[in-house]
């Protein structure tokens, strides 16, 4: 039976495991080379850092697992997202490393509009909530700006209609940041052209634009998808630079055209709305500087009739001048006659006091006498403020007198004298008082020492931490014990412990001080 047995074992044909790994995967690839799939997406945590994408399909039952190579994931339309119901176009291979099989992705698209808009309203409304959308936080673009940035693809029609439009209506400088408007990075590029444009220098080479334009044609929900992105929504929302959305046509929508500060219906409405119309701006302003003209005109006109009607209710000069003029021809006439009246008076006193030799002793001496007179006066007046100076300076040094100060001195030597002498009593009384309190003190300590004790025969025991041993109970065993005598100190160990005496023993008779060896 056994020799049956390992014949059977023998005749089977023997696998190795790449064989059967192998074969399985040309059973599965040729079975299934190209089908469609449709599950919803699990485990997507975007792109590996090699650019591939590994993820599952899954449905109610089953779970399969999903791949997209780097080359297949930049031909998507739209990115892949956690949750998303997909139909996946691909072939079925196995992975011999993990003994599995996989789906390898070559077409991906949604389930449906339905699932791509079910999508985009919910992330509508959350970013909504988060206030991205609000009305009061767009800012307002500015009239004439200088410079404008332009997001789009630098191929398209699109920028050619954006640059004839704005060259028509104003010619600006236009800054283009190329793009891809469509694919799986599309979102990811227009999100860093943005930052980028914010991020430029006011003052540095590359000028700093004053309005943005993120621009795109007409296409399907597939084909504005990346517009769609959260990110670019966050960026467009966060940018300092006013942005202008113009995606698709008027009745297409995306998520920037909410958070963009305008949205345009069209690319060429964007331009429209970034720039004024330069030959309207001229014509404006021409008509604004003739009504300028017209109204300094009126203006200067009805100022020049007030003031001709001011002058004419204002009197002549002749009639404002008439009066000051007669006074002064009166004062003229006046002034000609008084001269001549004043210079007789003066003649006339001249005359009266004419100077002669007489005249001018007289004056002399009486001057002299005025002179002599104020001399004697102030000769008097010095003599007498030095006598009474010289007085007061005498009772002055008859108070300064130094017999009172030399018996003030002897007053105050005799009590420092007598203080002496008491303080000196007092020392003595109180050194002799603390001396007998020190002796007496000194007599007492050697009353109360126990160094007295221990001359009468007694001795102190002490335990090995040199506390004091009152009781034998307290004794153990082998313990180590001080023993202090009057004249020094013994090491003992004690041999046995002690018991208290019960209150109806004797008392045991005490022992000699000779005898206290037997502790040892």
């Amino acid at each position: 039976m056994s020799d049956t047995a390992s014949e059977s074992r023998s005749n089977a044909t023997e696998y190795t495991v790449s064989e059967i790994s192998g074969a399985l995967k040309r059973t599965v690839e040729d079975a299934f080379g190209n089908v469609r799939v449709r599950g919803e997406i699990s485990g997507y945590r975007g792109p590996h850092s090699s650019g591939h994408a590994y993820f599952a399909l899954k449905d109610d039952r089953a779970r399969l697992d999903a791949v997209v190579w780097k080359t297949t994931m930049s031909r998507l339309k739209f990115r892949p997202e956690e949750g998303m119901e997909v139909i996946a176009t691909g072939r079925l291979t196995t992975y011999p490393g993990k003994s599995n099989y996989q789906i390898v992705i070559d077409n991906l698209e949604p389930a449906g509009a339905g699932a791509l808009m079910a999508l985009l309203e919910e992330r509508k409304r959350r970013l909504q909530a988060e206030g991205l959308f609000d009305a009061g936080r767009k800012r307002r673009l500015p009239f004439m700006p200088g410079v404008i940035g332009v997001v789009t693809s630098p191929t398209g029609s699109v920028i050619r209609d954006i640059i004839h439009r704005i060259k028509d209506r104003f010619p600006l400088y236009v800054l283009v940041w190329p793009v891809r408007v469509q694919g799986e990075t599309a979102g990811a590029e227009v999100t860093a052209a943005v930052n980028g444009f914010n991020a430029l220098a006011r003052d540095g080479a590359i000028p700093h634009p004053d309005v943005l334009i993120v621009a795109r044609g007409g296409g399907s929900l597939e084909d504005l998808w990346g517009f769609n992105d959260e990110a670019l929504a966050r960026a467009v929302a966060a940018s300092r630079i006013p942005v202008i959305s113009a995606v698709g046509h008027e009745t297409d929508w995306t998520l920037i055209d909410f958070a963009a500060d305008m949205r345009a219906p069209t690319p060429t409405g964007a331009a429209e709305i970034a720039v004024p119309v330069r030959a309207d701006l001229e014509a404006t302003l021409a008509s604004l500087a003739a009504r300028l003209r017209a109204c300094a005109s009126r203006n200067l006109e009805r100022k020049r009739q007030a003031v001709r009607a001011a002058a004419r209710a204002l009197p002549s000069p002749d009639q404002l001048l008439a009066l000051p003029r007669r006074r002064f021809d009166e004062a003229t006439s006046r002034l000609g006659r008084a001269l001549t009246v004043s210079i007789e008076r003066k003649r006339a006193r001249l005359e009266r006091q004419r100077l002669t030799p007489a005249t001018l002793s007289r004056r002399i001496n009486e001057a002299r006498t005025l002179t002599g007179r104020d001399l004697a006066r102030a000769q008097a007046a010095f003599f007498a403020i030095a006598r009474e100076r010289r007085a007061r300076f005498k009772r002055t040094a008859a108070r300064l007198s130094p017999a009172p100060i030399v018996r003030r001195q002897k007053a105050q030597g005799d009590t420092l004298t007598g203080l002496t002498r008491r303080q000196d009593h007092a020392i003595a009384r109180r050194l002799d008082r603390l001396r007998a309190n020190l002796t007496q003190a000194d007599r007492l300590l050697s009353t109360l020492s126990h160094k007295a004790v221990l001359a009468r025969g007694f001795a102190l025991v002490k335990d090995a931490e040199g506390a004091v041993i009152k009781l034998a109970a307290d004794v153990v065993p082998g313990a180590a014990l001080s023993l202090e005598f009057a004249d020094g100190s013994a090491d003992a160990v004690a041999t046995g412990g002690g018991a208290r005496p019960k209150a109806s023993a004797k008392p045991a008779k005490p022992r000699e001080p000779g005898n206290q060896g037997s502790l040892f």
